[in-house]
């Protein structure tokens, strides 16, 4: 397969940023230049990795013509991610995770969706591969959701919301790169799940959305990945902050465009739902000093008026109170 990757016909940008990517990252290499896509560039950023995955990656750039390798200190995912936004020459870029493994047709199935519908956003269907178990899962099931036509964003991101099985994540899409240029969605630095907030503003401002049923990405859910780890302690308390700030992001996103799009009841119901991971997490800990530090953030932060903002539906009102009486309860408990 010849590849072109002229500026004036790269068709996607794949960006993937760095650090640390470990043993999984040839064979995510593997995966992602057996693409049968034959026009697109693949930009790697090196966000200052330690292990080796630098020299791993330019071993592939120097034998790919379609890669290159650039390099940063270490500024987190986000930073990566935008550091590619600014040099990606596609009319679609995507953000695959280097431990992951993607489908040899992945990306042409995706991009021939954009080219026959003119699509801002074209996503498909993953699944997850749990490594000690070997366990597989698909992310939205068929029982859920089934392939769709054209949508707006918006009605999209509700549809996908109500299946109570969406992720918010990058890796299962393709995004016009125009569009994340003119409303200047880049991802925000230092924010753990900056994918939350990202999709969602995404969506707000796409008019047109497809989505695939078809399963072109496989997850792998293991200790290493900066999601799958377990914390306790401070280490908690300051990870916690992370969603707190998710909620208050997607409040204010739902207040910024009310008067530009539908904001669906979805839209609310996910604000109280980030905010009620952190309560779960509260119960989940187990050094009190540490459950006292996250009920304190959750006051201080506003969160919990947030919550009563944004609750939806009987079930999550009856969530919503007993954890505002739980967390009530512990915070004169641990005083």
């Amino acid at each position: 397969m010849t590849l072109t990757t002229t500026s004036e016909n790269i068709k996607l940008s794949a960006i993937i940023p760095m650090f640390n990517a470990g043993t999984m990252f040839r064979n995510f290499m593997d995966s992602l230049v057996a693409q049968t896509l034959n026009s697109f560039e693949i930009i790697i950023v090196n966000d200052g990795s330690t292990d080796g995955s630098d020299c791993v990656a330019k071993e592939y750039a120097e034998k790919f013509p379609h890669i290159r390798v650039i390099h940063q200190e270490n500024g987190g995912v986000s930073r990566a991610r935008n550091a590619g936004l600014g040099i990606a020459q596609g009319q679609y870029v995507t953000f695959p995770d280097a431990d992951d493994i993607l489908d040899p047709n992945m990306y042409k199935t995706l991009i021939e969706m954009c080219e026959q519908d003119n699509l801002d956003v074209a996503q498909c269907n993953g699944e997850r591969y749990f490594v000690g178990s070997e366990k597989v899962k698909p992310i939205i099931p068929t029982d859920r959701l089934t392939s769709t036509g054209v949508l707006d964003g918006p009605y999209w991101l509700k549809t996908a919301l109500a299946t109570n099985r969406y992720l918010h994540v990058v890796w299962l899409g393709v995004y016009r790169l125009e569009l994340i240029k003119k409303h200047g969605l880049y991802f925000e630095p230092g924010l753990h799940h900056q994918d939350i907030p990202w999709t969602t503003e995404v969506m707000f401002n796409a008019r047109r959305v497809r989505y695939t049923q078809t399963i072109l990405y496989r997850y792998y859910i293991h200790g290493q990945s900066i999601s799958n780890q377990k914390r306790t302690g401070m280490k908690n308390v300051e990870y916690q902050r992370h969603y707190l700030r998710i909620a208050k992001m997607l409040d204010e996103l739902n207040r910024q465009y009310k008067d530009k799009v539908k904001i669906y009841a979805e839209f609310h119901r996910q604000v109280t739902r980030e905010a009620l991971t952190v309560c779960h997490s509260v119960r989940r800990e187990p050094d009190p000093a540490a459950q006292k530090a996250i009920i304190d953030d959750i006051y201080a932060s506003g969160t919990r008026k947030i919550m009563l903002r944004n609750a939806r539906g009987p079930k999550q009102w009856w969530q919503l109170l007993l954890w505002l009486k739980r967390l009530h309860d512990l915070k004169k408990k641990l005083a």
